[in-house]
């Protein structure tokens, strides 16, 4: 049977028939596919990602990109057997496979949800609001985001040859920012499958992913200022990217996430008979033997107390003993293979040196014998648990990272030396604390954040319901500081402003409104005889607006709201108390103002408004007594269009409204935005 050749996806065309590298699967040693010797055109690669990527990802907006995104999230669930199938060979279990494969499509689900949730329409962000930069109100400033209009390249080294390539294209892609993506290369076999799916899914603009199977050559050569590297891999080669001579000279933006030794500690707290002591050593188990240890979340450091390291070494034996290591298509394996022989070659290096500091608790000796067929010539490395004799005065643990199923712990004395020894990590992207004590994890984190890009605190409380200590989330920062390479990745939105350009703009704020979609306060209002409330999502326009009638507080509405309502404070009713308070009087309730300029601007017939959904940025700026008058103006200020359409097949968009409530004598009495829902034309 002829070994398929890989072919690397360039300029819209697939690449590569002459047979290069032999790819092994890491399960018995059999040829899987061999990467291509054919010569990539990166001058052509980078020309067709800015000539034609840009262009059509900007024919869209955010919002329709993140339709596309969780359209494909869908093409690849549906397909996603064909996927593990493959990702066998990679020496992955099912469960591995799941965070690789399906955690790759929930990401794409989680972006499409953060661009249709939190991005606009069009492809600009405004960050305001507006900051007022003259006395009149007639010179202003804010911030916009907008497309760099350039390319981002997405390098990883690591074993996730899917959701290593999805979690960098999801935010980049979002961002109207095309990628080319250079996986690692002992899986690349997996990567090119994923790709291939996404491809023929038909959703991706041409030019918005492109593939490199093999070597960058000299890619990184031709970038420029617009454009953004990622890499995931190791801190020496994260080292030495970052140096690159182009990337310095036109100041390429660079975020690197590198292996790191990342720790747990067990707090002092904690004792042999406590629940957390048994989740403190299933997480430590569970790190070392997902992914066979290979994910640079791995916790590398185990950091116990002193007097409880035999009990915690004893519970981890056990449960290592019971481990079944071998090829994960046999349904009693819970753990798999290395990627390649190469990389079990490397993690006994590794361990060797490390055992130079250290004795051995588990490993190798303790009965080791993968199960299956073939298996002797599989990447297969035992569960292999260590036990530092001097953390604090030896380095070299803190240093020497063995990339598999290797962890080591470390003794302490008191919670300052765990704290110690958790920052001679150098920088780390992940670290767990197993408490029961509030005050433990008050005193704990903030020491530690200095030092780890991530904190999972983990009590039986969070057990239940815990993604553990090693599982990045969408919606969360991944990334961590010094070894761990000093970059940011995820976060939900932020990741996206990543690969967007920011620029401060000064102007009138009628200007500043053109410029950035949206109403900005001082800015010219359009008025006309048809309430606001009343035109569709299409007829509506940025800066409609509406002065609503005037109405004065009686004290009967303080009355009659508080009966309502059944707030009674004293600054409402009691006479005496609110003259000796700094206001010097009785005042209506805030959310009396609320409502009564509800009352004053709301059209309440039926109409293109369909519900009004919530308030952002409400604040109660100066007092409204008892005879003050109050008017609102209610502007529209931003809208987007979410293509969503009602059971009737009627569209729907969101309309933010900027929302100003003044009294007698023109001063700003509350301020809001409303959100609501209107309806498009039938």
């Amino acid at each position: 049977m002829t070994t398929p050749i890989l072919q690397s996806y360039i300029a819209g065309r697939w690449v590569g028939r002459e047979a290069a590298q032999a790819l092994r699967s890491a399960v018995n040693g059999k040829p899987v596919a061999s990467t291509h010797a054919d010569k990539l055109d990166f001058a052509e690669a980078v020309q067709h990602a800015r000539k034609v990527g840009v262009p059509n990802l900007l024919k869209l907006d955010f919002q329709a990109r993140a339709e596309r995104l969780k359209a494909l999230a869908k093409f690849l669930s549906e397909r996603k057997e064909e996927l593990y199938a493959v990702s066998a060979h990679t020496g992955a279990t099912r469960t591995d496979s799941w965070i690789d494969i399906e955690g790759g499509s929930g990401t794409l689900f989680a972006y499409a949800g953060v661009g249709a949730n939190e991005l606009p329409s069009g492809n600009l962000v405004h960050e305001g609001p507006a900051i007022p930069l003259g006395k009149k109100g007639g010179f202003a400033g804010t911030h916009i985001l907008v497309p760099r209009g350039g390319l981002a390249v997405h390098i990883n080294a690591f074993n996730f040859p899917v959701w290593g390539l999805l979690e960098k294209f999801a935010p980049s892609f979002l961002a109207g920012v095309p990628c080319i993506g250079k996986p690692a290369t002992s899986t690349s076999y997996l990567t090119e499958k994923a790709v291939r799916l996404m491809v023929e899914s038909g959703l991706l603009p041409e030019g918005s992913l492109q593939l490199v199977i093999g070597s960058t050559g000299d890619l990184l050569e031709r970038l420029d200022g617009a454009d953004v590297v990622t890499f995931t891999g190791s801190a020496d080669t994260a080292a030495k990217l970052r140096v690159h001579p182009n990337l310095v000279k036109h100041s390429v933006p660079f975020n690197a996430e590198a292996d790191s030794l990342n720790m747990a500690v067990l707090a002092p707290d904690v004792t042999p008979d406590d629940e957390e002591f048994d989740l403190f050593v299933k997480e430590v188990v569970r790190e070392m033997t997902v992914k066979a240890g290979q994910k640079c979340t791995a916790i590398r450091r185990a950091i116990v107390p002193r007097r409880h390291v035999d009990e915690v070494a004893r519970r981890l034996r056990a449960r290592l003993a019971k481990v079944v290591v071998g090829d994960p298509s046999l349904e009693e394996v819970r753990m798999g293979a290395l990627a390649s022989t190469d990389q079990r070659v490397d993690v006994a290096e590794r361990v060797k040196a490390l055992m130079k500091n250290a004795e051995l608790v588990f490993g190798e000796k303790d009965g080791f014998s993968p199960r299956g067929d073939g298996v002797a010539e599989g990447a297969f490395f035992s569960p292999t648990l260590l036990l530092a004799k001097n953390p604090a005065g030896d380095d070299s643990v803190h240093d020497i990272e063995a990339f598999g199923p290797v962890s080591t712990l470390m003794a302490y004395e008191d919670l300052d030396e765990a704290l110690v020894l958790a920052a001679k990590g150098k920088g780390s992207l992940v670290g767990t604390l197993v408490t029961k004590d509030p005050a433990v994890a008050a005193r704990f984190v903030p020491a530690a954040a200095a030092t780890h890009g991530r904190i999972l605190v983990l009590d039986r409380e969070a057990a239940a319901e815990s993604t553990g200590h090693g599982s990045p989330l969408p919606v969360l920062k991944h990334g961590g500081p010094g070894r761990a390479g000093g970059g940011e990745e995820l976060g939900g939105v932020r990741a996206v402003k990543h690969y967007l350009q920011r620029a401060a703009v000064q102007g009138s704020p009628t200007m500043l409104s053109a410029v950035t979609g949206e109403h900005v306060r001082g800015a010219k209002v359009r008025e006309s005889e048809v309430h606001p409330f009343r035109r569709h999502f299409e007829d509506l326009q940025i800066g409609d607006s509406l002065l609503t009638h005037r109405r004065t507080v009686t004290e009967a509405d303080i009355v009659a709201f508080g009966g309502l309502s059944g707030d009674y404070f004293y600054m409402h009713f009691d006479e005496l108390a609110a003259r000796e308070s700094p206001f010097g009087k009785r005042i209506a309730h805030g959310y009396f103002v609320l409502s009564a300029a509800a009352g004053l601007f709301v059209s309440p017939a039926p109409g293109p408004v369909l519900a009004n959904y919530g308030l952002d940025t409400l604040r109660f700026v100066k007092p409204v007594g008892i005879g003050d008058t109050i008017q609102a103006r209610l502007t529209a200020k931003r809208k987007i269009d979410k293509r969503k359409k009602d059971a009737k097949g009627v569209g729907q968009g969101v309309v933010a409204w900027d929302v100003e409530v003044t009294n007698q004598d023109g001063e700003l009495v509350a301020s809001y935005d409303i959100l609501t829902l209107v309806a498009k034309k039938n």
